[in-house]
């Protein structure tokens, strides 16, 4: 088994109708989604081995979650069941000057009130070859903290390389030096850095007066290299002029050197999940073992390609986002 991820499902709340807000929605679209579970589902699409570890109740809302962690072809066989409830957001998806909205409701949720020593991580980690973790799941209860440090260090002792998206939630952190003293924990073990501009000013006070946002990408890449001692990064780069249309492309900082992506213009569906789906493809591209600049390439076309797709999964083939990556971008159909 290749890869394993650790983290939270959540049950997924859109406005059934595009343009409707949360306030007056009386239908909705239903789904699974979760940072973690969403970048163990891209992995196993692509073709990798992946296992996806939490905590859902035994009740019919926890068993259709595993059905959709199954359908993607995630191995769930470590997950615990247990506890009284999946948590929930509501998204209300933005459009031109209209920005995004996330609402949480995952407050006493299964994974949040897990105890110790309910998870074997010695056991669990045995024979991987990558732990994913982000930032979110330590937000969730000091226990959640806990087990996600602690996985990190299990997964250092084993040899098991720790991939870490340093994904911060304002709503979910009582101030950002909480985040900050668990983030550094996880740092301390971690192999390669997922991550963006916003998430080290946020937490860390970083601060660039770089025109251009790859400019300013390309200083945070160095002000993480320095301050968490890493070698390996790999971050994303938006250009923002409005909620539906944006321009992404993403850099890895390697000992070898770095390496830019092309940029790509996209008109966005929904943006959720972005994020995820490069993470996924560029540990796909890692464990094909492609060069840095075909991995970065490859990792910002499955980011833009995840804009067109409604909901938080990208579903994308190798084959799909090579395409992307290869330049066509028109949108011509395919007949």
């Amino acid at each position: 088994m290749s890869f394993i991820s650790f983290g939270e499902v959540m049950l997924r709340l859109v406005p059934e109708k595009a343009g409707i807000k949360l306030a007056s929605a009386n239908a909705f679209q239903v789904g699974f989604a979760g940072s973690e579970s969403n970048v163990a589902s891209s992995l196993a699409l692509l073709g990798n081995p992946a296992a996806f570890v939490t905590k859902l109740p035994l009740n019919p809302v926890g068993e259709a979650a595993l059905a959709s962690l199954n359908s993607f072809g995630i191995d769930t066989s470590r997950i615990v069941r247990g506890g009284s409830r999946i948590g929930t957001y509501f998204i209300e998806l933005g459009s031109s000057i209209r920005p995004s909205q996330v609402v949480y409701d995952r407050q006493g949720s299964a994974i949040s009130d897990i105890a110790e020593g309910e998870f074997d991580w010695e056991q669990i980690l045995k024979g991987k070859k990558w732990l994913f973790l982000s930032g979110i799941t330590p937000a969730l209860s000091g226990q959640c903290a806990a087990e996600t440090i602690k996985a990190a260090q299990v997964a250092g002792s084993l040899g098991v390389k720790v991939a870490f998206d340093m994904n911060y939630r304002r709503t979910l952190w009582k101030d950002a030096s909480e985040a900050r003293r668990r983030f550094d924990q996880v740092l301390e073990h971690t192999d390669i850095l997922f991550g963006n501009v916003g998430a080290l000013s946020d937490v860390y006070g970083f601060n660039s007066k770089a025109s251009s946002e790859l400019d300013q990408t390309l200083e945070a890449a160095e002000f993480a290299a320095n301050n968490f001692g890493l070698q390996h990064l790999a971050f994303t780069v938006r250009e923002h002029p409005s909620a539906t249309v944006n321009t992404v492309y993403a850099m890895y900082q390697a000992p070898s050197g770095r390496a830019t992506s092309n940029p790509i213009e996209v008109v966005i569906t929904d943006r959720f999940g972005a994020g995820d789906a490069f993470a996924a493809a560029f540990l796909h591209a890692l464990n094909k073992e492609w060069s840095a600049r075909e991995a970065i390439e490859f990792a910002a076309a499955a980011f833009a390609l995840k804009h067109t797709i409604a909901g938080d999964q990208h579903t994308s083939s190798e084959a799909e986002i090579r395409a992307v990556m290869e330049g066509h971008t028109k949108g011509h159909v395919l007949r």
